[in-house]
């Protein structure tokens, strides 16, 4: 008996599994009915132009067949496609998702339905999944073939020439030729051919992923991208052609668009008969009427134009799917059509949380192969596969390098048998994605977490597999790279804004040290050793002396020992800035590391650890911190010279590009886990530590103890000390904010200028004609600036604008426009209107906002003309002429993309983009004074034992190590966003001391050797995860002088 041969499948062609998909529903909404009966088959035209057939019961709503055509493709992002069929007056209209589907398609055996692209968003780097940017590609081919997509003829050869790039490879005169000669995109494609083949040329090693992502970046840029055009009249009779985009409703003359009302504008769309009308919200400066109306060819053409006005605007302008209007009791009037299905704000959301599995496919035009479907070779010392953060990525999303690595795992398995064969391929699970922190190989715990689940198959003896291995959302990132050890080597990439789950830059190699079972502790070994060692509060306190100096002396090191290791091999530093760094950073080395080992000593006299058992008079650290602090003063020399040595630098790193370049790149080194100018204001925070703990010691002891008077001694020395140096350190704080986040924006030179005062950074949605765009905004004291993530690989953020404060006005308009959480901020010559994620994100920025104001009006401080370098003020509100590039440029992007150099991703500035929330000048310096160190056993959501590990907590993150000794962090877990809270009975942490941190799908438990470094790192960690409110307005009445 022969074996009947299966069909191959457009879903299978493009990678999907026969009987797995992913619906677009939310997370815990249900699917429509499926009502019982008759199926009844229906044909669905694909965008690769095969046809499928799908059954579905005569009485289901349209919702159905559409989930079923993107479960069959096992398409994430399925809201931005629809079902598009002619009707029985043979007019191309869309399916409607509420509807019966046999209402709507009368016979269905004669009606081919055509799935294609419905919503084009702003801008494709919104897309997340490889699979969708693929199927826009294909859309935009189709629509050059079909001649709606119009455009000059560079234009045209340049895009032709990334759809031939994706389809036969790199350039081959003979193959070009033979591919153009078979394949026709455009009409009179002959005269074009040589132009074609000549941008060709340039796209060598460019991969298929790589091909649509600059497809789609010059196709957005046309004005006929997305556009249908949908014949009218105006008033005067005149022809036009009206469409609708996801900025509003524009008005074409031929292909030529003479107008356009952005959605901010419109007040209200209603249709009448045949007449299309437009109520436009009142404008002092416009010349239009109150209603603009054009006549239609009939009342189906208006209604059916007036419902894809209505979606559009729902899916790019609503937070959520607007709830159904309840029916009228007696007479209903007008149309009870509305938007169904999720927003793309809702999509966003949904693939940032993680909620979907990363799918291959294979291209069925491309004769190579993606590289997320070729396999590599078994590396032989690695065995686990970097896993994307759905939360952030300094990676995930994040920019510098990317690190990738392959596993050896069943689910990867790559099926050779089907290499060469032209059946259906077997669908493949995308391995995930490696990112880098600081420039350091580190990976974040969310992606731990997933990797604990496979521990006990990594503990297996495992044949080698080959592997799959890709960054799977960096369109820009051309090939898996391994180096001959087998460990990950740096593969520049350039990242784009938005891409928060897919493409967030690269994500960390899992380390195999943090995820090796032997650190994992029994719960007798854990109890043994907890009876060992004293219990009393005074005892933890000088432990954490200890365990906080061991911290401060590694980030000593990375200046005396690493940093200056580098610095002698490069000649880039002048020798005064060398003497003047390391003159007064030596010797405070030298110090600290004599204090730190008779601290330890001191504490294994305390445990008995020694050979000395007397008790009483080691049962202190009073008498040890006096001794030291005393010796300190002697170094105050050196703590006053931290001024002179950070300006230095900086002074330095602006007048030379070569010392530029080295610290940029000795940043990007693991040691350097933080920015490089703050390890050269750890000295001024230490003595504010001194002083914390002190005060601690002092509180806990009676007056009466032997140790009350040493300890209260030690505390008058440091606190003298640190009140001669607190007004020195504040504005070294703010200097060094103002340098760190010039790092971070491009568009501006002369951020730092004397008087100016960072006061808050974080998220806001700026509502313009494209809607709520998603924005960053920077409040200093003297003028806001707001910027986008731009598409570069140093993912700098790009400022669009400035508002200088004076003058401004700020209130609340959520009843005006109807968003939540709004604010309109009017200034002297320019206004925004811009939305909080929260309520409480909104106070926080109208307090501060207000404050700023103030300032500014109480101040003469810095022009806002000192911002040369910014965007004009005059600028209108839809910013329509941002980010205009000429072909020229277009055609250069990737050269251009290259050339830039990688830059840190895990700032606080990219956190807060990713997280959607803000923070303060108050909350970095609560930080400062908030830092902790100390072993820590954590647990899983899902996994049993509990790991010890070093935790470093500083700058809102916890970074971890295996051993205290370890040099540089094996991963880190940034905490802004994250909830904590202690865990509930149901969730069975029977354990004392068990603190829990949450963000969305994210769950992790730590647990602390006793009560009270419980507390402290629950206060710690406390004033990361929510910001404080405003306690203290920053002074106008001393402007920092640099």
């Amino acid at each position: 008996m022969g074996e009947t041969e299966q069909r191959p499948t457009a879903g299978s062609r493009l990678g999907a599994q026969e009987n797995a998909g992913i619906s677009t529903l939310e997370h815990g909404q249900k699917p429509p009915m499926t009502p019982p009966g008759k199926l009844v088959s229906i044909k669905i035209q694909m965008l690769d132009d095969t046809q499928e057939t799908f059954d579905v019961p005569q009485r289901a709503p349209g919702k159905v067949l559409h989930d079923a055509v993107c479960n069959h493709l096992n398409l994430v992002e399925g809201d931005y496609f629809g079902l598009e069929f002619p009707d029985h007056k043979k007019m191309m209209v869309w399916l409607d998702l509420l509807k019966p589907v046999m209402k709507q398609i009368r016979r269905p055996k004669h009606v081919v339905v055509k799935f294609v692209v419905k919503f084009f968003p702003p801008d494709h780097a919104q897309l997340q999944e490889e699979l969708t940017r693929y199927l826009f590609a294909l859309q935009v081919k189709q629509d050059l073939a079909q001649g709606r997509l119009t455009c000059n003829d560079t234009s045209t050869a340049l895009l032709i020439s990334h759809i031939v790039q994706s389809e036969i490879g790199d350039f081959d005169e003979t193959i070009d030729r033979e591919h153009l000669a078979k394949n026709k995109y455009i009409p009179q494609q002959e005269a074009l051919e040589d132009k074609i083949m000549e941008f060709h040329r340039n796209h060598m090693g460019q991969t298929p992923a790589e091909s649509d992502f600059q497809l789609l970046e010059i196709a957005r840029r046309l004005e006929m991208y997305g556009i249908r055009l949908h014949p009218a009249k105006d008033r005067e009779g005149t022809k036009i052609n009206l469409a609708v985009a996801n900025t509003g409703i524009l008005v074409f003359q031929g292909h030529t668009k003479i107008n356009a009302f952005n959605w901010a504008k419109v007040r209200k769309l209603s249709f009448k008969r045949k007449r299309f009308l437009i109520k436009l919200r009142p404008d002092v400066n416009s010349s239009f009427q109150d209603t603009l109306e054009f006549l239609m060819a009939s009342r189906d053409f208006c209604k059916s134009f007036w419902k894809i006005c209505v979606e559009h605007h729902a899916f790019f302008r609503l937070f959520e799917e607007p709830k159904p209007k309840p029916k009228p009791v007696l007479f209903s009037r007008g149309s009870s059509f509305r938007f169904s299905g999720r927003t793309q704000k809702q999509v966003l959301d949904y693939v940032k949380e993680g909620g979907h599995k990363k799918v291959q496919f294979e291209r069925k035009h491309s004769k190579i192969r993606s590289i997320r479907s070729l396999t590599t070779q078994p590396s032989e010392q690695h065995t686990e596969v970097p896993k994307q953060s759905s939360s952030f990525a300094y990676g995930d999303d994040n920019d510098a390098a990317a690190v990738q690595s392959c596993r050896q795992g069943k689910e990867l398995k790559a099926s050779t048998e089907d290499t060469g064969q032209n059946k259906s391929p077997s669908l493949k699970k995308s391995p995930k994605e490696g990112r880098k922190v600081d420039g350091a190989v580190v990976s974040t715990v969310e992606e731990e977490e997933e990797a604990s689940k496979d521990r006990i198959q990594q503990n297996r003896p495992q044949s080698q597999q080959p592997s799959t291995g890709s960054l799977t959302g960096s369109p820009h990132l051309s090939e898996l790279s391994i180096n001959s050890q087998g460990g990950p080597s740096v593969v520049n990439m350039s990242l784009s804004p938005n891409l928060s789950p897919d493409a967030k830059q690269s994500s960390p190699l899992i380390s195999p040290l943090l995820n090796d079972p032997s650190c994992i502790r029994t719960e007798e070994e854990e109890e043994v050793r907890r009876k060992r060692f004293p219990t009393e509060k005074a005892y933890f306190i000088a432990k954490e002396v200890a365990t906080t100096e061991r911290t401060y002396l590694k980030d000593l090191e990375v200046i005396t020992s690493w940093f200056q290791s580098a610095v002698s091999k490069e000649d880039c530093m002048p020798e005064a800035l060398k003497n003047l760094i390391f003159s007064n950073f030596e010797p405070l080395h030298k110090f600290h590391t004599s204090f730190l080992k008779e601290i330890e000593q001191r504490l294994a006299l305390w445990e008995g650890r020694s050979n000395a058992h007397i008790k009483g008079d080691y049962q202190r650290i009073g008498d040890v911190m006096l001794k030291n602090i005393q010796s300190m003063k002697q170094l105050a020399i050196h703590l006053w010279k931290h001024n002179e040595i950070l300006m230095e630098l900086e002074n330095g790193i602006k007048n030379s590009r070569k010392l530029e370049t080295f610290c940029r790149d000795f940043e990007l080194q693991k040691v350097c886990y933080l920015p490089l100018n703050t390890f050269l204001l750890r000295p001024l925070h230490r003595l504010m530590h001194y002083k914390q703990i002190m005060e601690r010691l002092c509180k806990h002891y009676p007056p009466a103890h032997v140790d009350f008077r040493d300890s209260r001694a030690a505390l008058a020395e440091i606190s003298e000390m640190v009140a001669q140096l607190h007004g020195n350190m504040i504005k070294m704080e703010n200097f060094q904010k103002l340098h760190e986040l010039k790092k971070d924006l491009i568009g501006i030179d002369n951020l730092v200028i004397p008087g100016r005062e960072f006061i808050r950074l974080g998220s806001l949605s700026k509502l313009s004609g494209k809607g709520l765009q998603q924005r960053m905004f920077f409040l200093f004291n003297d003028i806001l600036l707001y910027t986008s993530r731009g598409l570069t690989a140093s993912n700098q953020f790009k400022v669009h604008g400035h508002l200088p404060l004076y003058g401004m006005t700020i209130e609340e308009s959520e009843e005006e426009w109807g968003v939540p959480h709004c604010l309109t901020l009017r200034g002297q010559q320019q206004s925004i209107i811009v939305a909080a994620s929260t309520r409480s994100e909104m106070d926080k920025w109208t307090e501060d906002i207000q404050m700023a104001i103030d300032l500014a009006e109480k101040s003469s401080g810095p022009a806002p003309e000192l911002l040369a370098s910014s965007p004009p003020d005059n600028k209108s509100p839809d910013e329509t002429t941002v980010d205009q590039e000429s072909e020229d440029d277009l055609s250069a992007s990737r050269t251009s993309l290259e050339r830039q150099s990688p830059h840190r991703g895990n700032t606080t500035v990219h956190v807060c983009w990713h997280r959607n929330t803000s923070v303060s000048m108050i909350d970095f310096s609560i930080a400062v004074e908030n830092q902790l160190s100390g072993n820590l056993l954590r647990k899983f959501k899902n996994s049993n034992g509990w790991q010890k590990l070093w935790v470093v907590f500083t700058n809102f993150c916890m970074f971890f190590y295996k051993s205290h000794q370890d040099n540089h962090p094996l991963a880190s877990l940034p905490l802004l966003g994250y909830s904590l809270t202690i865990p509930s009975e149901s969730e069975n942490i029977h354990k004392d001391y068990v603190f829990k941190l949450h963000f969305k799908s994210h769950v992790y438990y730590f647990r602390a050797e006793s009560e009270y470094t419980f507390e402290r790192w629950m206060e710690v960690i406390r004033s990361a995860t929510s910001s404080a409110s405003r306690t203290r307005a920053l002074s106008h009445k001393e402007p920092h002088a640099y």
